[in-house]
């Protein structure tokens, strides 16, 4: 899903853009989503942002791998068996 995004930039930059886009043949909203991609991957590379640490705790478990793995096993078998006819 899409949502707007307002910013302001300089015009030489909007010019940029503009003639970018242009040439390229693709709408300036293409060009910007690449731009922030590849800049985004160019940062992550460097090392400056570590996504684990950036995915809300969701790597600092209380339990273990095994215990989570256990409980999702057995919480799949016991939907199957409720729905077997």
């Amino acid at each position: 899903m899409d949502r707007v995004v307002s910013t302001r930039l300089d015009e030489s930059i909007v010019d940029q853009l503009t003639r970018l886009s242009r040439h390229m043949r693709v709408s300036k909203k293409q060009v910007l989503e690449r731009a922030i991609s590849l800049f985004a991957d160019s940062v992550e590379a460097d090392g400056k942002v570590d996504v684990l640490d950036r995915t809300f705790g969701a790597w600092h478990r209380r339990e273990s791998a095994e215990h989570t793995v256990r409980h999702a096993r057995a919480a799949f078998r016991q939907s199957m068996e409720r729905h077997r006819t």
